[in-house]
């Protein structure tokens, strides 16, 4: 039922009833719709700035994902570039002093990723920063590691062949000499057994029954072998190329067990005391040659010796005693 509305006439000092004409009700309708209009809006508006539709939902849901992993990558990135400065720093205060190589060059440390122009796909695509500073920092690690195996690789060379270096420098006796008594005439000048004159002596003699065996004093290769009935020079002979400017010479021999071309190791049997070529008695003439100039064996004599027997090798050699030949 339709309330019906009245007002006061001061002329007629009565109340009369109002009367609402057509046009009074369409815009009282339209000012009705119109604030309706006006608090839908609002309340749309509202709506989407406080509640999220599902598809921002989901696109939220996806943005946290991506941060989450995005943090995990930066820190993961950070503990594998700390591990690389550790590997560098070991890698020059230790692998390479101890290889006495030279320090890596800066140059292939810090060997270039690609021009200016190698992140400009990302500013095309629109992509945030720290994207690209990701990405960066993934290149210069990814750089910086294979630039370190490139390291590692020429350490690796370099100890294998310090290892065939040391497997090959001439550094024990050629003949078991345990008791020290064996030694009989050093490098130097010496009195020749049958010149009577001294002379000077190349090599060092060891005094041994005949049969006696003579050893390898290094890994080598045969290069020369050499049999002779003469009374003179060194009779029946082998010499032993061991690289790294090293050669080895073992004379007077009674019987040689290797042939040329033939690779020994040390302390592997060569052949046999003898009393062949100039020698007065049975003895094995031992000599050292480096880069072509012969040396003197006893300071190359320093493996299965403590100090102090190494030191009565040296007295022994250092006396000028008569040479066996």
């Amino acid at each position: 039922m339709a309330r019906i509305k009245y007002y006061y006439d001061t002329e007629t000092c009565k109340y009369e009833r109002v009367k609402v004409s057509t046009w009074d009700v369409v815009l009282n309708f339209m000012g009705f719709m119109f604030v309706s209009v006006l608090i839908a809006f609002g309340l749309v508006l509202a709506y989407f700035f406080i509640f999220d539709s599902p598809k921002e939902q989901i696109l939220k849901q996806e943005n946290r994902a991506l941060r989450d992993s995005l943090n995990n990558w930066q820190r993961e990135i950070s503990l594998q570039r700390d591990y690389v400065a550790y590997l560098q720093q070991r890698d020059e205060r230790i692998y390479r002093q101890i290889m006495e190589a030279d320090p890596l060059p800066s140059s292939v440390r810090e060997m270039g990723m690609g021009g200016a122009d190698r992140y400009k796909k990302y500013r095309e695509l629109d992509l945030p920063e720290v994207l690209t500073d990701t990405r960066k920092k993934i290149d210069k690690l990814n750089k910086e590691m294979y630039a370190q195996s490139l390291s590692f690789d020429e350490i690796e060379e370099l100890a294998e062949n310090k290892n065939k270096m040391l497997a090959s420098i001439p550094a024990i006796q050629p003949i078991r000499n345990k008791e020290l008594t064996r030694l009989a005439s050093g490098y130097g000048l010496r009195m020749h057994p049958i010149y009577k004159v001294r002379k000077m002596h190349w090599g060092i003699d060891f005094s041994a029954p005949r049969g006696t065996p003579i050893y390898s004093t290094g890994d080598g290769k045969i290069s020369r072998v050499v049999r002779s009935n003469k009374r003179t020079g060194y009779g029946n002979y082998v010499e032993i190329d061991h690289g790294y400017g090293f050669k080895t010479r073992y004379a007077h021999m009674q019987t040689i067990s290797v042939r040329v071309g033939q690779k020994v190791s040390r302390g592997e049997t060569i052949g046999k005391v003898g009393n062949t070529g100039g020698s007065t008695a049975p003895h094995c003439h031992y000599e050292i040659m480096k880069d072509g100039k012969k040396v003197d064996p006893i300071l190359y004599m320093i493996m299965d010796v403590t100090d102090e027997e190494y030191q009565k090798l040296l007295d022994l050699a250092s006396i000028e005693n008569q040479s066996l030949g």
